[in-house]
């Protein structure tokens, strides 16, 4: 299995539009995007999964999760609505932790 996170974007080979950026987190906009609105959240450090935290440990979920909320917080400001997601398992096809905040423009946001 493939990482494009660590591969692609966070090597440069594939250039990406920086949202968010801290020494060890990557917030930028997805490569192809499924929403008006989609950005993806990554630690810069390899982090297989939420449930596999590799060698980074717990300290790298704060870090990631304090980007998520800030770019979340923006998404929501500007548009309303934001939807934050991330996939375990078969869901994720690269195994490298990552969120997607999206904000889904003309479809109705779900409400729980």
């Amino acid at each position: 299995m493939s990482d494009f996170y660590c591969d692609e974007a966070l090597s440069g080979r594939t250039p990406v539009t920086v949202v968010a950026e801290t020494d060890t987190v990557l917030a930028f906009e997805h490569t192809r995007p499924s929403y008006a609105v989609h950005i993806v959240v990554v630690p810069k450090a390899h982090v297989p999964s939420l449930v596999d935290l590799g060698d980074p440990g717990e300290k790298v979920i704060g870090e990631v999760m304090a980007v998520v909320r800030k770019v979340a917080a923006r998404v929501c400001e500007e548009h309303g609505a934001a939807t934050v997601v991330t996939n375990l398992g078969d869901y994720q096809e690269s195994r490298h932790l990552h969120f997607h905040v999206v904000y889904r423009g003309g479809q109705q946001e779900h409400r729980a």
